[in-house]
């Protein structure tokens, strides 16, 4: 039972030493988010398979609808 103990201890030693110490990044700008946007003129992508887009440009999004919101009061 004591080796495992010890081999434990060991090994958790040994995966501290040697793991990878994590960089300092800086934080995330505006400029870095990819969104998706609804550009004329922008080329469409096609893709076969399983992809990954960054920043695609949307043709069409569902049947959308709004609804205007009504605030009642403000007087008391």
């Amino acid at each position: 039972m004591w080796n495992y103990i010890i081999g434990y201890v060991v090994t958790l030693v040994l995966g501290y030493l040697f793991a990878p110490k994590p960089q300092n990044a800086k934080p995330a700008g505006l400029s870095d988010v990819q969104a998706a946007t609804a550009e004329v003129g922008r080329e469409i992508p096609v893709l076969f398979g399983t992809r990954d887009l960054e920043g695609p440009n949307v043709v069409w999004y569902g049947h959308l609808k709004t609804k205007a919101i009504k605030v009642k009061g403000g007087k008391k």
